[in-house]
């Protein structure tokens, strides 16, 4: 049955990519963002698509646009460059805005669904890590504005599970790439293939050592929506259980661009994870759902959108 959805960050690049597939399963779709790090041209596509509302909105501060059948909360300031320049606000929307939507869908009874992430980790002491992991985080770190945000974000979606009786899921997402990534962003995939297109040396912090697991854009959505179509409840890995080391991927980026530039060694960062891997187990055994594209074929998708990203300066609406 078509439902009206309200995807919270929308505007982004893994919300934009949502508002595409619930359009796709009929559903109608209002998307609420603040711009803050969203951008139009996510969305612009979607102009002229009667099913599909953008409202310009800080979920942080109350709001209400009617009755709505779910909420999936994706607002948030997602990768490091983003996160501490707006500190207060990532603390602000994993904290007031998740306690507005639960409270919006408790009043309609709405399914809630929360964008949460690997970064609930931390720097882990168990590799692989599964959900029952409970992490290793330093709570008052450069990146806690980040991490604390999103697990204040997972124990309020569980009380409100718990207490109220909503109908509440949680995904935690890792490293996720594809079309509309922000070309500024400071994550690896951006700022490899931002550098390898330019004819810039590729910035590797460390050794190149550390690892992390890519997980192309339409596989993740799969992921995310056979989860929010299931009965759990408690945190779900999605992401691409394939590991890489960070200078494997830097070579297999400059493989794919064809470029001639060379790899450049910086300090690593505070609190810079290790190692990043999902498992997904549950992910399999409960939803049947594991990923399609590996990372060289996910780089040869992207390519035309980060080539045009490149000559445009990342401009964004």
């Amino acid at each position: 049955m078509p439902m009206r959805m309200l995807v919270t960050g929308g505007a982004g690049f893994l919300g934009s990519h949502l508002c595409d597939a619930l359009l796709a399963e009929g559903h109608s779709v209002v998307c609420a963002d603040n711009l803050l790090t969203g951008s139009q041209e996510n969305i612009a596509h979607l102009a002229r698509e009667p099913r599909f509302v953008l409202r310009e909105q800080n979920v942080s501060q109350p709001f209400d646009f009617g009755p709505v059948d779910y909420i999936f909360h994706f607002a948030s300031p997602a990768s490091p460059e983003d996160y501490m320049r707006h500190a207060i606000e990532t603390l602000q929307v994993g904290s007031l805005g998740t306690m507005n939507c639960l409270d919006l869908a408790q009043k309609y009874g709405a399914k809630f669904f929360l964008a949460s992430t690997s970064e609930c980790y931390g720097d882990p002491l168990e590799h692989p890590q599964c959900e029952t992991y409970w992490g290793h985080v330093n709570p008052i770190g450069p990146r806690s504005v980040y991490d604390e945000a999103k697990r204040f974000a997972e124990a309020v979606t569980m009380a409100y599970h718990r207490y109220r009786k909503v109908d509440t899921h949680i995904v935690r997402i890792f490293n996720t790439y594809g079309p509309r990534l922000q070309l500024n962003d400071g994550r690896v995939i951006s700022n490899f293939m931002k550098q390898a297109l330019s004819g810039e040396d590729l910035t590797v912090y460390g050794d190149g050592s550390q690892t992390r697991s890519f997980c192309y854009v339409s596989d993740e959505v799969a992921g995310i929506l056979a989860l929010a179509h299931s009965d759990e409840h408690e945190p779900t890995n999605i992401g691409n259980p394939v590991e890489f080391t960070i200078l494997e991927c830097a070579k297999v980026v400059l493989e794919v661009t064809g470029s001639q530039s060379k790899i450049r060694y910086e300090p690593l960062p505070q609190d810079d994870p290790k190692q990043r891997r999902p498992d997904i187990g549950k992910a399999k055994r409960l939803l049947g759902w594991e990923p399609k594209i590996d990372l060289r074929a996910g780089l040869q998708l992207s390519l035309d959108y980060f080539r045009e990203a490149v000559r445009t300066g990342g401009a964004r609406a």
